[in-house]
């Protein structure tokens, strides 16, 4: 079955975050999925398969999607879902003006083109002021004290104090593997053109860094909008490989908009 490997949040290859599209033309055991992620080692690996209509067809623009780090199974992710918009377009399988709708784990996800680009919409996660368990500041190597420690029903968000700080950090990942959450989220206001960065670490679900996350931004779009005052901004992920997206709060719903860029075709044949 065809597999494909896509730069995604990035107009330029080995840059975003990239992630591994498979296109199942029948379902596939959960174990066989993760064996699969588990190979491409990539932070997540898609699994998208057409749904049937209402007479058993597959036809139409649903489908089902699921996303595996090469450790586990998770709830959401945004640059996989752009990533398999991207080949679902690219290939032909969904026309350049249908909507691709697909059913997840956090219920119905769409994705449209757009002059801007690929606009995800998700749910918007809210973070609430949380205390940092000991030793988590010294953890993620943070010198001043964070103006706000947070926690959403995915991960902990913390704001440093400055955009040096967030760019510099170098965090302890095996005492951050401890933690009881997906992942951490480092943010700061951005200098010019961008409103925001953030860097997001997950090392407990087997990526220590991911290079550009799209569902870390369904909490840093409504953390950040009450805090500037604007419901669109433009958010850098200052990763090793870095990656740039469009973020527009809608009340429980955030548009993301992003690039993406094909690198890689092929079939898997095990």
């Amino acid at each position: 079955m065809p597999i494909y490997h896509v730069d995604a949040f990035t107009e330029r290859p080995f840059a975003g975050n990239p992630a591994a599209v498979c296109v199942l033309t029948e379902p596939q055991p959960e174990s066989w999925m993760q064996q699969v992620a588990q190979e491409m080692n990539l932070s997540e690996t898609a699994f998208v398969q057409r749904q049937e209509n209402s007479v058993g067809e597959l036809t139409g623009n649903r489908f089902s999607l699921r996303w595996f780090t090469p450790t586990t199974e998770v709830d959401l992710c945004g640059h996989a879902t752009l990533a398999t918009a991207h080949v679902l377009w690219a290939e032909g399988l969904l026309p350049a003006d249908e909507i691709a709708e697909f059913e997840t784990r956090s219920g119905l996800l769409t994705a449209r083109r757009t002059p801007a680009g690929i606009e995800l919409n998700f749910p918007a996660t809210l973070v609430d002021p949380a205390p940092a368990p000991p030793g988590f500041i010294e953890a993620l190597g943070l010198t001043a004290t964070p103006p706000f420690v947070g926690k959403s029903r995915f991960d902990y968000l913390v704001e440093a104090a400055s955009e040096a700080e967030v760019w510099q950090l170098q965090p302890n990942f095996e005492s951050l593997r401890q933690l009881p959450v997906r992942g951490v989220i480092v943010t700061s206001r951005g200098q010019s053109p961008y409103d925001i960065v953030s860097r997001f670490f997950a090392p407990g679900s087997g990526i220590d860094e991911d290079p550009v996350t799209g569902s870390a931004h369904c909490a840093l779009g409504p953390f950040w909008q009450s805090r500037l005052g604007k419901s669109e901004l433009l958010a850098y992920q200052a990763s090793s490989r870095g990656g740039a997206l469009q973020v527009i709060c809608q009340g429980d719903r955030v548009l993301l908009r992003g690039q993406a860029i094909m690198v890689l075709k092929g079939e898997l044949l095990a």
